[in-house]
């Protein structure tokens, strides 16, 4: 298996619509530091905590900013094939062009249509020829931080033809399993499949995983809200709505007690729940490592790893993989 873990160190401007500024050169010039510094930090932090969770790291981490000429290349030939148009230095990809084609909808199956009259009317200054254009590279001000040499002067890529340069690079045209958040699928993913079939005519993944949103007592996490935190804070507990913290086993205990495309609600009772739930279910690791092996028993255990596999090869179901394993715990308690 190789498993790619794109960062996506450019282009995230905080407008939905290909306008505002970058993120990253942002809060580098509110910080007085480099925007690599400040890519660097979250990149380091996400690895520690990464760690904590004792994930496996992927087999490769490439960059956007690594990758500038993988994306101008892809760029180039979406242009040469007919589905993208520069104006004035930016490129955008022609969705209009793109749909008579293909299915620009059909990672999430919504109506082109609907879309077009639930998306607001080009002003007078936008340049795009359809409201649903994005782009694909933007011109850089002579004040921006972050940007690079192109076919259509200085600019910075625009994040959807970030993923697409990367996977396409190490995983090929057509690759098995692409992942995200379901908040990714309308335009982000949307977008990264239109952006791969009109360069190579193929769409890029086979299989889409998308994990559902954050809850917190049952109301949907959000810095608005002020009921968001970050792992560490769930570890250490130093967040007003948590009563203590919860080792990092724990906390990716919980998490798997409910499938990825499913709501995840964090309370402290369901967290405290998933601390004694996996407590038991170590203590039961420690006694087997105990028990004298008997010459003969009444348990299948080649049908209870065989339940296990097949409750990950059900699009990952986490939740029935527990219930094997505490009918596990069972027998070795009994």
């Amino acid at each position: 298996v190789r498993y790619v873990r794109n960062i996506t160190d450019a282009g995230h401007l905080e407008g939905d619509r290909d306008e505002g500024d970058d993120k990253f050169a942002k809060r580098a010039k509110l910080e007085q530091l480099e925007p690599m510094e400040i890519v660097q930090k979250y990149t380091l932090g996400f690895h520690d905590v990464m760690r904590m969770f004792n994930t496996l790291p992927p087999s490769i981490e490439p960059t956007a900013t690594g990758h500038i000429i993988e994306q101008i290349e892809m760029i180039k030939i979406i242009i040469e094939n007919g589905y993208a148009y520069e104006i004035g230095g930016n490129v955008y990809f022609d969705v209009e062009k793109y749909s008579k084609e293909y299915n620009y909808t059909i990672l999430t199956n919504r109506n082109l249509e609907d879309m077009l009259n639930n998306t607001r009317e080009l002003g007078g200054q936008d340049e795009k020829h359809g409201r649903l254009d994005f782009a694909l590279w933007i011109k850089a001000k002579p004040e921006t931080l972050m940007q690079w040499q192109s076919p259509w002067g200085m600019g910075f890529p625009g994040w959807h033809i970030e993923c697409s340069a990367m996977s396409a690079k190490y995983l090929g045209a057509e690759f098995d399993i692409h992942g995200g958040g379901m908040d990714l699928a309308a335009t982000h993913h949307t977008n990264e499949i239109a952006q791969s079939e009109a360069c190579s005519h193929h769409q890029p993944a086979r299989f889409w995983m998308h994990t559902n949103m954050l809850t917190v007592n049952g109301t949907r996490m959000s810095k608005s809200a002020g009921n968001g935190f970050l792992p560490l804070q769930l570890f250490t507990g130093e967040h007003p709505l948590l009563k203590k913290g919860y080792s990092p086993m724990t906390v990716k205990f919980f998490m798997m007690q409910a499938h990825y495309r499913s709501t995840l609600d964090f309370s402290n009772d369901a967290l405290d729940a998933s601390e004694k739930g996996f407590k038991r279910l170590m203590a039961a690791v420690n006694l087997l490592e105990k028990l004298t092996v008997s010459e003969q028993n009444d348990f299948d255990i080649d049908a209870l790893k065989a339940n296990c596999i097949n409750a990950m090869n059900d699009d990952f179901n986490s939740p029935v993989l527990i219930a094997e394993l505490f009918e596990a715990v069972r027998i070795i308690n009994t």
